[in-house]
């Protein structure tokens, strides 16, 4: 997201840290050399003559030679829609979502429809909590289709999306919520319009998709939903707290950003901006026993970002849970991957605490030729790292049950990036690399408490705000998008300090071969593949699949930046993408055939640096040429977000979020999407008036049937 409530948008650019750093920067690297994406596919170019059966998620992938990583094949069926011109918003019907020619895109569903049989939110009002608990949730982010077994699956399953945030004054129906007095019950409604939706989807006999509201499966999960805590952070002192003095439940799941799947059927959301939900007013914390103990939770909370006031949600002034300074322990409940069970309504969400506490963004999985499984996850803030968590335990596909606790038992990884294209996966593990209690780590479970400071210890690369995953499913490679840094390359340099005590995102690095752009304004992709292809490897090799940027802009690095690029490249905030432009990738999804899709979170409005760009697009990929074209524009002042497809590709889902945001006055002074009806009608758009604009789904059909994207 990329609103003021957004924790990353609130800090100063200005602010720095000293560098006391391990971690690896240009002064660090001997021998350096950026490897171009030519030389990484030339490297490669004989890898396919060797085919296993690596597996993404069940799919047959080819395995390569050695440790070379593999030139991704062309996607099945091309790439062959007209690609769309970028969205300026030069004209009313501009606020809609916008397609080639030969595909048409309708609104399935929408912050306030009714999951049940009970009424939709009538949103010329403030939605209450009981009405938001039927109805589905606000600012849809990452989604998962779980189709039916069968033939069936191509119309019919289950869609289980996230909703990431919201916007309290389109909740509470006030344009003056920052001065308003902030009651529980306004606070309970938006804690109800977080988290993840069940939705029961299916295809009628008009060829339309719909929601099954008689469903038993449908489901609301929020920030007030019992979650337990599993793994070795469970029942730890640490996560304690006077509410649940076992330190094994927790109320609810927030800022659910992207998400995950497993091989065993079950969805994972990932918690990300958690922090600006709490507020520590007095800089100090009560409870703690001694002196010692009081500066390493202070530490914690400025490493992730927790500060006065928190994001501007206000809640800690009502629900008490959320001040940081009463309840310190509060805070290490969130940050963590949460499993759910979409088939299970009555189950509990268990959050995983051995995959690491961070600002989630993602989390996706690969299983290689022995079975093994891995978890490649991205912590979505400035100048933060690539994890990867391994599994213990061997997938089973035989016995789901089996299966069902992997993600307790395993190892937790974080990258360091080398300038010569290879890197090596660092082992989190107590008493290893330098955690250990007299650096702060007086267990296993402390290590993941305080992901971000053991990874600061064992020096891994700062990264330019990692966000979502994907896997190609021939080669396994997998692909991140690194968003934006405006801090990389700033002046006075900084590193993220050794003892964790560097606060969020303040630190300015100096680029490197993973991060070659100073003030990384339109973000870059990243790609690897571990070794053997096989998951459990300790060292991959990686390169930069594009660049993004803008070939007309005429923007100069501002002077207070060290101007040059990593390895004497010039590529500036052009970019070097081959087909259309765009910047700040965020969401990441590959198609059954190989296709790479790429969603933008920008600030949406087609100003200032996005002035030729425009709004925020989903564009799709060829990853054996690097052509891009652009597929999707959508609504003023959104974020594209989320997408699934089914299993034959025919039909797409897209998330789009907080349509409008940042509005002034009038709650519709920037967009008035969906109900606006210019993408098919909805719940309320026979009303005649737009009252909100509201985040949704839409489905994507070819209009001849055909696979999306040929």
């Amino acid at each position: 997201m990329s609103s003021k409530l957004h924790p990353d948008s609130r800090l100063n650019p200005s602010q720095t840290s000293s560098n006391g750093s391990g971690n690896e920067s240009i002064h660090d690297l001997i021998e350096q050399r950026g490897l171009s994406r030519r030389c990484f596919l030339r490297n490669s170019a004989g890898a396919t003559a060797g085919v296993t059966a690596l597996a993404v998620l069940g799919t047959n992938v080819l395995d390569g030679l050695g440790n070379l990583a593999n030139a991704a094949p062309a996607p099945i069926g091309g790439i062959g829609f007209t690609s769309i011109p970028p969205n300026l918003y030069l004209s009313p019907t501009d606020d809609s979502v916008t397609v080639p020619a030969g595909y048409t895109a309708k609104v399935l569903v929408a912050w306030g429809d009714s999951l049940t049989t009970q009424a939709n939110w009538d949103p010329s009002g403030a939605i209450d909590e009981a009405t938001q608990l039927h109805c589905y949730g606000c600012h849809t982010d990452g989604m998962h289709f779980f189709p039916q077994p069968g033939a069936a699956g191509n119309s019919s399953g289950l869609l289980v999306a996230n909703s990431e945030y919201v916007d309290p004054g389109l909740v509470n129906s006030t344009a003056s919520y920052d001065t308003d007095t902030i009651t529980l019950d306004m606070v309970r409604a938006q804690q109800a319009a977080h988290g993840v939706n069940v939705v029961k989807i299916f295809r009628n006999h008009l060829g339309n998709w719909q929601i099954n509201r008689n469903s038993p499966l449908n489901r609301r999960i929020t920030a007030n939903t019992p979650c337990k805590i599993s793994g070795p952070a469970s029942g730890h002192a640490l996560m304690k707290t006077d509410a649940d003095p076992t330190g094994t439940l927790v109320l609810g799941t927030l800022n659910n950003c992207s998400h995950g799947h497993t091989p065993w059927g079950t969805y994972l959301t990932c918690e990300e901006n958690w922090n600006g939900y709490f507020s520590n007013e007095t800089g100090d914390v009560v409870g703690v026993p001694g002196p010692d103990q009081k500066f390493d939770i202070l530490k914690g909370q400025s490493r992730y970002g927790i500060v006065l006031g928190g994001a501007g949600y206000r809640w800690h002034e009502v629900d008490e849970r959320f001040r940081a300074d009463l309840h310190p322990n509060e805070p290490h409940r969130f940050g963590w991957v949460v499993e759910i069970d979409p088939t299970a309504p009555h189950s509990t969400p268990v959050k995983r605490t051995a995959l690491g506490r961070v600002k989630h963004e993602g989390a996706q999985v690969v299983v290689d030729a022995s079975n093994n499984v891995a978890f490649y996850m991205g912590d979505d803030e400035r100048n933060e790292y690539i994890y990867k968590f391994v599994c213990a335990k061997k997938l089973s596909s035989t016995d789901r049950a089996a299966n069902r606790n992997m993600l307790d038992d395993g190892t937790l990884h974080v990258a360091k990036f080398r300038a010569d294209g290879t890197g090596r996966w660092v082992p989190l593990v107590w008493g290893r690399n330098g955690l250990t209690p007299e650096n702060g780590f007086a267990d296993q479970a402390e290590v993941l408490i305080k992901t971000r400071e053991a990874a600061d210890r064992v020096g891994a690369t700062m990264m330019d705000r990692p966000e979502w995953g994907a896997a190609h499913p021939v080669t396994g490679e997998m692909y991140m998008t690194l968003t934006n840094n405006n801090r990389r390359g700033n002046t006075p340099t900084s590193s993220n300090n050794v003892d964790g005590t560097t606060s969020a995102a303040s630190a300015n690095p100096l680029v490197d071969a993973a991060n070659p752009r100073p003030d990384n304004d339109f973000g870059h992709i990243i790609r690897w593949r571990d070794n053997g292809g096989k998951v459990t490897a300790t060292h991959f090799e990686w390169d930069l699949f594009v660049q993004c940027g803008d070939k007309a802009t005429t923007k100069t690095l501002d002077s207070t930046y060290i101007p040059d690029e990593f390895g004497g490249q010039s590529v500036g905030y052009q970019g070097n993408i081959q087909g259309d432009d765009f910047g700040a990738p965020d969401g990441l999804w590959f198609d059954r055939d190989g296709r790479l899709w790429i969603e933008t979170d920008q600030q949406g409005d087609a100003t200032g640096d996005w002035i030729n760009i425009g709004g925020n697009a989903m564009l799709c990929a060829d990853p054996s040429t690097g052509q891009i074209k652009r597929f999707l524009t959508s609504p003023k002042n959104c974020e594209v977000t989320g997408v699934v497809g089914t299993p034959d590709g025919r039909t797409l889902f897209v998330g789009i979020q907080h349509p409008g945001e940042d509005w002034e006055g009038s709650f519709t002074a920037n967009s008035t999407w969906p109900d606006s009806g210019l993408n098919g009608p909805t719940t309320n758009s026979e009303r005649g008036i737009v009252y909100k604009p509201r985040s949704g789904v839409v489905v994507i059909t070819k209009d001849d049937g055909g696979v999306i994207g040929t």
